[in-house]
């Protein structure tokens, strides 16, 4: 009964050994692989070729549009109308060649390059972007929903230096995360605003002198201040995302936004549709880091003042104000001065 089982075990192993050397399975999966590799120097091939011809074609389009500039004082009333069909054309396909170029290999800027080095970020195929840009969408999302939940324990609940400096490192690492991410995402087809780019970069920075803060009298007396506007930030930019992304949504099947198009932190003209109501609650958190600022500025003037992270934390808060504010009052008054001009038209 033994040798019995015994033999069919061999038999067994035998059949499986048989089917692991078969030949013409693994013949098959070499051919493969070779015409996969032939495909892939034959598409690297066609990038180089696209991406040089696209970069002659934008060179000729800045020379044409250098040259239009210049003879626009000697045009006459009746070589306005093709000059200007000709600057349309020069507009539409300088949009056609950024299209283009999101499905490109690019180099990294300078940060994706001091971070990640020379790794090529560019996703080659529509599913994939779209579903980085989703990604970045729920990681900022469930991020505002934590950082809200932390800033509320650490203000109502617990008063450690050691919460604390976690609520802080937890900015940190978001903030740093979200550049990175927001840089692959320019490089895939975002269109995102200098402003709201550098606006994280100042954030970063920020959170990361609040971290290094030690515990003392000047802590103490900006902390609460400090976590209650990072609740507040939290909840209006829940507001804000839960508001966008409807409104995108309702934009990208209309055909008037870029489907690449990302919720931002502000206010933008897109956001005119149905959103006025964030404003309110955007400039009263504008005026808030004022505030912020203002008030860091007179601790560091205080007689037991010795931290140097009060005067850097209050620099930035006020940058941000500044930024945030004129970025957010442009948009309004292009907005208004766009309505204007409509009535006047017809």
């Amino acid at each position: 009964m033994v040798s019995a089982v015994t033999q069919g075990r061999v038999l067994f192993i035998a059949k499986l050994c048989r089917a692991a050397c078969d030949h013409q399975p693994y013949l098959c999966c070499q051919d493969n692989h070779k015409l996969y590799k032939q495909k892939l120097e034959e598409l690297t091939g066609l990038q180089d070729g696209i991406s040089s011809s696209i970069a002659r074609q934008k060179k000729q389009l800045k020379e044409l549009s250098l040259a239009l500039k210049k003879c626009k004082p000697s045009i006459s009333a009746e070589e306005e109308e093709p000059i200007q069909e000709i600057q349309n054309l020069i507009k539409e396909r300088q949009n056609v060649f950024f299209e283009m170029e999101a499905y490109l290999p690019k180099k990294n800027g300078l940060y994706l390059s001091l971070v990640l080095g020379n790794v090529n970020v560019t996703l080659l195929s529509k599913q994939a972007k779209f579903a980085y840009k989703d990604e970045y969408e729920k990681f900022k999302l469930y991020l505002t929903i934590i950082l809200l939940i932390v800033s509320f324990s650490c203000r109502f609940l617990l008063n450690s230096r050691v919460t604390d400096a976690v609520f802080n490192f937890l900015l940190v690492w978001y903030y740093c995360t979200l550049t990175i991410r927001e840089s692959i995402l320019i490089n895939n087809g975002s269109k995102i605003k200098g402003w709201w780019v550098l606006h994280h970069y100042i954030s970063t920075f920020l959170s990361g002198v609040m971290l290094t803060w030690p515990d003392g009298l000047m802590y103490q007396k900006f902390r609460n201040q400090f976590l209650s506007f990072s609740m507040y930030q939290s909840f209006v930019q829940f507001l804000q995302y839960y508001y966008q992304s409807g409104c995108l949504y309702r934009l990208r099947a209309l055909g008037e936004r870029h489907n690449m198009d990302l919720t931002v932190e502000g206010f933008q003209s897109w956001m005119w549709r149905g959103l006025t109501f964030l404003l309110p609650f955007l400039f009263f958190g504008h005026f808030w880091q004022l505030y912020n600022a203002i008030t860091l500025f007179r601790l560091a003037r205080h007689p037991e003042c010795k931290e140097w992270q009060v005067l850097m934390c209050g620099l930035p808060f006020l940058i941000l104000f500044l930024g945030n504010f004129s970025t957010t009052l442009r948009v309004v008054h292009q907005k208004f001065q766009n309505q204007n001009k409509e009535p006047k038209r017809k």
